[in-house]
């Protein structure tokens, strides 16, 4: 598929699939528009990268669907220039929008392999204003807090404190929390003081498991529940 082909999917992606299903804010739309999909995917993937589906990545992980990219993205209330945090790196798409409109993104993933290939990919397209650590991500990156926001890919029993301790006061941490397999609750948190937070519920979702010290503590755990 021509690269062209490849611009009008995209922006055709987000006219009927993000900005149709209601994400309006213009920061997270412009950055769906610019930032091509297909960079993150390997290439007998590159004719779906503008499918609104989650589609297979390496370590048997997922690149998100653009439209649960976007919703979360705008759920965190981005008005550019802030320092984010991203839990689950994956390919490092949603890095890379978040990137558009951040000042600075520190991302976080588990697989080491993952970790490098989003590194890679990063460079490749030329986004310079996103750090990738190989760790445990339910302990954050706390050299670079506080944050004012952060965004997890991943879906856990419950929030991370650490995560929580990191935001700034009037941070917002975007996270999917449940116990079933088949779903879990998005939520949005908002750090109203040094010890109280604010805590909305905003969408049915379903993540892979958030494995980690504050997490699953393994995929099996997280399976039998």
């Amino acid at each position: 598929m021509k690269t062209m082909d490849l611009t009008d999917a995209r922006n055709e992606m987000v006219k009927h699939q993000i900005a149709g299903r209601g994400v309006k804010n213009r920061l997270v739309l412009d950055a769906m528009r610019k930032v091509p999909r297909e960079a993150f995917l390997a290439e007998h993937f590159h004719e779906l990268a503008y499918d609104d589906t989650p589609l297979p990545i390496a370590a048997n992980q997922t690149i998100s669907q653009p439209y649960i990219v976007a919703y979360m993205i705008e759920s965190l209330g981005l008005k550019g220039g802030e320092r984010v945090l991203e839990i689950g790196a994956g390919s490092g798409y949603a890095a890379a929008i978040l990137a558009e409109i951040a000042d600075e993104v520190f991302t976080v993933d588990r697989i080491a392999e993952l970790a490098e290939k989003a590194t890679a990919t990063l460079r490749s397209i030329n986004c310079l204003n996103v750090r990738v650590l190989h760790g445990d991500g339910t302990q954050g990156w706390p050299e670079h807090a506080p944050y004012d926001a952060i965004i997890v890919a991943a879906g856990g029993p419950r929030i991370p404190e650490s995560l929580k301790s990191q935001l700034k006061i009037g941070g917002r941490m975007v996270i999917p929390v449940g116990l079933a397999n088949a779903s879990q609750q998005l939520l949005r948190i908002t750090r109203i003081s040094e010890t109280n937070y604010q805590i909305k519920e905003i969408a049915d979702v379903r993540f892979v498991p958030l494995i980690g010290e504050e997490g699953w503590q393994d995929e099996d755990e997280r399976e039998a529940i």
